[in-house]
């Protein structure tokens, strides 16, 4: 008998201040016209923090046995919902080309449509690809959250373009996996 998990633990406080957190970023993020710099920092703190909430939570739920339903569904939409909206609020100041933020959203939610469309044959597990995406995407929001020019905006925009490339490139390989389960049942 498997022993019953408290959907009321550290895990999913986690995945839960994450979502509060979201926000908190944006309010961060707009203050004033958008551009000032203090407010940007704090915006970038809380970015970061929720950023580490999500490394954290899937840890420690994992390793201390302390998976739930309720995280298993929370944390990608914590998720999506935190890089969504840095994308969309980044775009809306004009810092992030459109773009940029039509590809990855359009990426995150078709491989959302396409696992709960094979659901009944099996969970399609984060690749190593669709981790490093994850890390790569991060990374990249949380620079151009931050106040930068010259050599580390051209840094931020390396990163931001090796985000698309790899949310692409994942995206097309979640659909070639979904692919390859179908064909075997």
């Amino acid at each position: 008998m498997v022993p019953h998990v408290s959907v009321v633990n550290v895990a999913n406080m986690l995945t839960g201040l994450r979502i509060v957190l979201v926000p908190v970023f944006l309010v961060a993020l707009f203050v004033g016209d958008g551009h000032e710099t203090f407010w940007r920092v704090v915006a970038f703190i809380v970015f970061t923090a929720a950023v580490i909430t999500d490394r954290l939570d899937g840890e420690i739920a994992r390793s201390y046995g302390m998976v739930t339903e309720f995280g298993k569904l929370a944390d990608p939409i914590a998720d999506k919902a935190l890089i969504g909206a840095a994308l969309i609020g980044l775009s809306m100041l004009g810092d992030l080309p459109w773009w940029v933020t039509v590809v990855i959203l359009a990426r995150e939610v078709a491989v959302t449509v396409l696992r709960l469309a094979v659901i009944r044959r099996g969970v399609i597990p984060a690749s190593r690809g669709g981790k490093l995406k994850t890390l790569v995407q991060a990374v990249a929001i949380g620079l151009f959250v931050l106040p930068l020019s010259g050599a580390w905006l051209a840094a931020a925009w390396v990163l931001m373009i090796a985000a698309v490339v790899l949310t692409v490139l994942t995206g097309l390989d979640y659909l070639l996996s979904a692919v390859r389960g179908a064909r075997a049942v």
